[in-house]
C-alpha cells in the first residue's frame, strides 16, 4: 500500500533515519556507550528491589508512620529453627542456640538479634519450632543474597546441633532473589523459530533479537539503577522483561519487514531504510505510544505500587522504540545486503503470504452476521468467568515448594498456627498520652481485641513517642490470603475505646486496603485509559467510529483475558500445569495493571491493520474490498508479530512467583485472542456490517471519489507495507 508521508511524524522520522543511515557507526557506539554505562552502574551499585507496599490516605499507612514515630530497625528478618524430635529449649539445644544468635550478631549490617524465648512467643507450643529475629540497620530493598548468605552461615552452631535452619522474612526473600531465567530462554527461543521462517534467514532474524535484547539491557538497568531512588517492587523486572522482549522483537519485525519489501520492489538500501521509517517506524512510534498512554492512565488509581510497575513497563517500551528508530537502521546501514546473507529457505514465494487471510477476509465480509455472532459466542464463553473474579493476595504458602519463602512459611504455620505470618500491627493514637502500659485504656484495647472473633493471641501493649502511640501485635487464627483476615481487619478498626484511636497496619492490612482501592478506582482508570486511547485514534484515522469500535475490541480481548485467569487460579482449572499446587487468589492489582498493558498492545495490531483497511477504502472507495484487502495485506506480518509475543509472555508461566505467572498468561491469552478471534473474525465482521459509516466523519462526504478502476488500485498497493498513522 501506499503510505502517507505527509505527516510531521513520518517527515520527522524520514529525517532520522538518514541520520542514522549516514552516520551509523556513531549510532551504534553511542547506544554502546550509555549501555557500558549503565551496566557498569548495576555491576558497581546493585539493584535493591522493596517489596514494601505502601498506600497513602488509607488506614494501613496511617497505622504505619504513627508506629514509625518510635524509630526502630530499618529492617529485620528471621531464621527458622526446628527439630524433629525433643525440645529447642533442652539445655544442649539451648546452649546451641545462644551461641547462634551470638555469630549473628557478628554479622555485617546486623544490630540486634532476638533469641528463642518462651516468654517472648518465639517458641512454639510443643518447643519444636522456633525463631531468632535479626535486626538489621539498612533497609529491605538493600537487603541482598549475600547477606542472607552470611546470615545462614552464621546459624552453622545451630545446625551443628541437629537443628534444621531457614531464612525467614526479608532474609528468606532475598536468599530467592535472581533465580532462574527459564522463562526468558523459552521465549527467545521460540520467537527465533517464529522469526526463522518469518525472513527466511539466520542474519534477519538474529537482527530483532539483538536489537530487542540491547535495548531490554539498557531498559533493566535504568530501572535497577532507579531502585536506589525509589521502591522498585522484584515484579518490576520481570514485568518490564516480559514486555520489553515483546514489543522491541515486534517493532524490529516491522521495521525490517518493510525495508525488505523495499528493497524487493527495487528501492535502494538507503533509501528503503528512509521510506521505512518514514511508513513502518511512523506507525512504530505511535503504537508504542499507545501503551505508554495507557500505562499512563494507572496515575488515577493512586495506588504507588501500579504507578511504579507503570512507569517501569513504559519506559522499558520507551527504550525499545527508541531503539527500534535509531539502533536498528543504524545496524541495518551497516549490515546493507548481508541481512540476506545465511538463507535458509524457508519462506513461501512472495505473494503466498497473505492467501490464506485473503480467503478468510472473504468468508467474513460475505456473511458478516454469522462470523460477528460466532465470534461473540466464542469470546462470552471465555469472559464469562470474570463474572466471578475476587481480588485476594497471595502469601509465602502460595510460592513454589522447596524455596525459603515457602520453607519458612510452612514451619511458622505449623509451629505458631497461620496467622503468624501475617500478624496485624494494631496502632493507638492515645489522648491523653498515657503514662505507662499499666494504663486502664490499653487493659480495655488489649482486652477488646482479645474478645474479637478471629483472633488468635493479643502481644503485650509498646509504648512510643512519649505515650502518645500504643501498638500491639495481633496474630489472626487464619493465615494472610485468607478472606477471613481482611474481614479481621475491618473488624479490629470497629473497636471502641475511651481516649483512644485504633488504626490497623502491617503488610496484610495493607494488601487488604489495596484490594478495596483497587475495586474502587477501577472504573476512573478504564474511562481515562479509554477515553485517551480513543481520542489518540482519532486523531490518527479521523474517524470516530474506527475509534470507538478499535477501543471496544480491546476491552472484549481484556475480559476474555479475565475469564481465563479466573477459571486458571480462582477456579484451579488446570492450574497445576502452570507449576502451582492449587488455586489461588488473584492478586489485588494483577487486573487493572494487565488492563493498562493489554489495552496498549492490542491497540499496536488494530492500528496496523485499521491503517490497510484506510488506504484501501481512500484508493477505492469500497468499504468490503477494503476490509479484506486489510486483512489479507497485514496477515502473515501480524500473525508473526503476535505469535512472538503469545510466545515470550506464555513463557513467563514457568516463573516461580505466581504474580508472574498471571501476567505472563492473562498476556498471552489476550494478545492470542485479539490476534485471532478479534482480527480475524470480529474486527472485519464488524467493519463490513457498518459500511461507509466506519469512515464517517462531521462535516466530511461520506465517501471519497473512487478510483477509476478498483482493481487497479488495489493492485497498486504493496501487500507488506506498514503505513503511519499520525
Amino acid at each position: 500500500m501506499h503510505a502517507r508521508t505527509d505527516g510531521w511524524t513520518p517527515r520527522t522520522l524520514e529525517r532520522l533515519g538518514g541520520w542514522c543511515v549516514r552516520r551509523p557507526w556513531r549510532v551504534l557506539t553511542a547506544w554502546l556507550l550509555v549501555a557500558v554505562a549503565l551496566v557498569g552502574g548495576v555491576a558497581a551499585f546493585g539493584r535493591p528491589v522493596d517489596n514494601d507496599v505502601a498506600l497513602p490516605g488509607s488506614d494501613a499507612q496511617v497505622a504505619r508512620d504513627l508506629s514509625e514515630r518510635g524509630g526502630g530497625p530499618a529492617s529485620s528478618g528471621q531464621v527458622v529453627v526446628r527439630v524433629d524430635a525433643g525440645r529447642l529449649d533442652e539445655p544442649d539445644r539451648r546452649a546451641a542456640l545462644e551461641r547462634t544468635a551470638a555469630a549473628l550478631a557478628e554479622v555485617e549490617h546486623v544490630t540486634r538479634v532476638d533469641g528463642v524465648d518462651a516468654r517472648a512467643g518465639t517458641l512454639s507450643p510443643d518447643g519444636r519450632t522456633g525463631y531468632l529475629t535479626v535486626r538489621l540497620d539498612v533497609p529491605a530493598r538493600e537487603v541482598d543474597k549475600a547477606l542472607s548468605r552470611s546470615v545462614l552461615d552464621a546459624a552453622q552452631p545451630a545446625r551443628d546441633a541437629g537443628v534444621e535452619t531457614v531464612p525467614g522474612g526479608a532474609l528468606a526473600t532475598a536468599a530467592e532473589r535472581g533465580g532462574s531465567h527459564t522463562a526468558e530462554a523459552v521465549g527467545l527461543l521460540v520467537a527465533a523459530v517464529v522469526l526463522l521462517f518469518a525472513f527466511g534467514g539466520l542474519v534477519a532474524a538474529a537482527v530483532p533479537l539483538v536489537t530487542a535484547l540491547f535495548t531490554l539491557g539498557c531498559a533493566l538497568a535504568t530501572v535497577g539503577l532507579a531502585g536506589h531512588l525509589v521502591s522498585v517492587p522484584s515484579v518490576a523486572g520481570n514485568l518490564a522483561t516480559m514486555i520489553g522482549l515483546g514489543v522491541g522483537i515486534d517493532y524490529a519485525l516491522f521495521l525490517i519487514t518493510r525495508y525488505r519489501a523495499l528493497r524487493a520492489a527495487g528501492t535502494p538500501a538507503d533509501e528503503a531504510l528512509v521510506a521505512a521509517m518514514g511508513t513502518a517506524g511512523a506507525a512504530v512510534v505511535f503504537a508504542g505510544g499507545t501503551v505508554v498512554i495507557a500505562l499512563g492512565g494507572l496515575a488515577v488509581a493512586g495506588v504507588p505500587i501500579l504507578g511504579t510497575l507503570g512507569w517501569t513497563a513504559g519506559l522499558v517500551v520507551v527504550v525499545a522504540v527508541l531503539g527500534a528508530v535509531t539502533l536498528l537502521p543504524a545496524l541495518l546501514a551497516v549490515l546493507g545486503p548481508r541481512l540476506d546473507a545465511l538463507p535458509l529457505r524457508l519462506r513461501r514465494r512472495a505473494g503466498d503470504g497473505g492467501t490464506g487471510w485473503a480467503r478468510q477476509a472473504e468468508r467474513v465480509t460475505r456473511r458478516p452476521w454469522r462470523w460477528a455472532l460466532l465470534a461473540g459466542a466464542l469470546l462470552a464463553v471465555l469472559a464469562a468467568p470474570a463474572a466471578t473474579l475476587t481480588l485476594g493476595q497471595l502469601d509465602a504458602g502460595d510460592d513454589p515448594p522447596g524455596s525459603a519463602t515457602r520453607t519458612s512459611f510452612d514451619l511458622l504455620a505449623e509451629g505458631f498456627g497461620p496467622g503468624v505470618n501475617g500478624p496485624l500491627n494494631v496502632v493507638a493514637a492515645v489522648d491523653p498520652p498515657a503514662a505507662g502500659t499499666a494504663d486502664p485504656r490499653f487493659v480495655e484495647l488489649t482486652r477488646e481485641l482479645a474478645a474479637t472473633p478471629g483472633v488468635a493471641s493479643v502481644a503485650p501493649v509498646r509504648l512510643v513517642d512519649g505515650g502518645r502511640v500504643a501498638t500491639a501485635s495481633v496474630q489472626p487464627d487464619t493465615g494472610p490470603s485468607d478472606p477471613a483476615t481482611a474481614a479481621l481487619v475491618a473488624d479490629l478498626r470497629d473497636v471502641r475505646v475511651d481516649g483512644v484511636q485504633v488504626y490497623v497496619g502491617g503488610a496484610t492490612a495493607t494488601r487488604a486496603d489495596l484490594a478495596d482501592r483497587v475495586r474502587d478506582r477501577m472504573p476512573w482508570v478504564i474511562a481515562v485509559v479509554v477515553g485517551l486511547s480513543t481520542v489518540l485514534l482519532y486523531v490518527a484515522f479521523r474517524a470516530p467510529v474506527v475509534a470507538v469500535k478499535a477501543a471496544v475490541m480491546n476491552l472484549v480481548s481484556i475480559g476474555a483475558a479475565y475469564g481465563v485467569l479466573t477459571a486458571v487460579f480462582s477456579w484451579g482449572w488446570g492450574v497445576e500445569l502452570t507449576g502451582l499446587s492449587g488455586p489461588v487468589p488473584v492478586e489485588s492489582y494483577v487486573p487493572m495493571m494487565l488492563f493498562a498493558l493489554l489495552f496498549g498492545l492490542s491497540m499496536d495490531y488494530e492500528v496496523f491493520l485499521l491503517s490497510a483497511v484506510q488506504e484501501a477504502w481512500r484508493a477505492t472507495g469500497d468499504n468490503r474490498a477494503a476490509v479484506r484487502y486489510g486483512l489479507a495485506g497485514t496477515g502473515r506480518v501480524i500473525t508473526s508479530a503476535a505469535l512472538i509475543m503469545v510466545t515470550v509472555f506464555a513463557g513467563f508461566v514457568l516463573h516461580t512467583d505466581p504474580v508472574i505467572k498471571m501476567f505472563g498468561l492473562g498476556m498471552a491469552v489476550a494478545v492470542a485472542v485479539d490476534a485471532t478471534v478479534v482480527r480475524g473474525l470480529l474486527v472485519p465482521a464488524t467493519m463490513a456490517l457498518l459500511g461507509r459509516a466506519n469512515w464517517w466523519h462531521p462535516g466530511r462526504r461520506r465517501r471519497p471519489a473512487p478510483e477509476p478502476d478498483r482493481t487497479e488500485a488495489l493492485a497498486g498497493l504493496s501487500s507488506n507495507s506498514q503505513p503511519p498513522v499520525v
